[in-house]
């Protein structure tokens, strides 16, 4: 692959993209079997690995983000293992057409708290993001619509955050990010249940709907999630077996994608 960027750049057809930025814990990280993800539809979806490869675009494939560590912020060496994100850009590339540029951001284990601005979590998404926008347009690039893939809450629920605590950092995270990296919606994807005690993550589970009541720019795009425990796809405690990943990554790229499409249609 020639890996200046401009090998890249022939590649895609179009000059339009979509940029997406996946972020929040260990299930949007990914804890599946990359073997077990769909392929790639080909001109779907690109990576922008803004931490390993920030001068190209690089094929998507599983695991997703695999090596995108960064020592000042986000980091978990190995333990990315398969994730969503190709499935949701196939499925959001099939309402759309337009090619997704997809960042890596997210880190397991992570409270709202640690991703609140002037956190290394926040500037690290931050910086990745913009890396992304300016090589996208130094490259002759459109970005017709930028979301940010949001998946987090289950560390909450371990640590029993208060609800209005939640709701109001959330607010204030998704908020300063989107204003300050020019995003167009966060696009929420609700946690499940823990595997063993399918209670312990109700109330963040009911703060997330609520988030999505109230804010027109929070969009709840799957919550298939909290149904998996009972389905037999979770592979422990807290993550889902790959064809679980494959599921939410399908429904919620679907999603995004038709809304998207109807978005920009209102726009032309």
């Amino acid at each position: 692959m020639d890996i200046s960027g401009m090998g890249e750049h022939r590649k895609m057809e179009r000059k339009e993209v979509l940029l997406m930025i996946f972020m929040g814990q260990s299930n949007m990280a990914g804890r599946g079997n990359a073997a077990e993800a769909p392929e790639p539809v080909p001109g779907a979806g690109f990576e922008y690995r803004a931490v390993t490869a920030p001068d190209c675009l690089s094929p998507v494939q599983e695991p997703f983000g695999e090596q995108e560590d960064n020592e000042r912020g986000v980091t978990e060496p190995g333990m990315k293992t398969g994730s969503m994100v190709t499935a949701f850009i196939n499925a959001c590339y099939a309402e759309t057409a337009i090619p997704i540029v997809g960042v890596s951001c997210a880190k397991g284990g992570s409270s709202i708290a640690e991703w609140l601005p002037g956190t290394a979590y926040y500037k690290d998404a931050v910086e990745r993001t913009m890396r992304c926008e300016q090589w996208l347009v130094h490259h002759g690039y459109v970005i017709k619509y930028g979301g940010m893939v949001w998946c987090q809450g289950c560390t909450d629920g371990d640590l029993r955050t208060p609800v209005d605590v939640y709701k109001d950092s959330t607010v204030q995270f998704i908020k300063s990010y989107c204003e300050e990296c020019g995003i167009d919606k966060c696009f929420f994807i609700q946690i499940g249940n823990h595997r063993d005690d399918r209670t312990l993550y109700v109330p963040i589970q009911q703060a997330q709907l609520e988030l999505v009541r109230e804010h027109e720019d929070i969009i709840l795009v799957s919550d298939q999630f909290k149904t998996f425990a009972q389905r037999g796809l979770m592979k422990d405690e807290f993550h889902y077996t790959q064809k679980g990943y494959n599921i939410v990554g399908e429904e919620s790229g679907r999603n995004v994608g038709k809304h998207i499409k109807a978005n920009l249609r209102k726009k032309d």
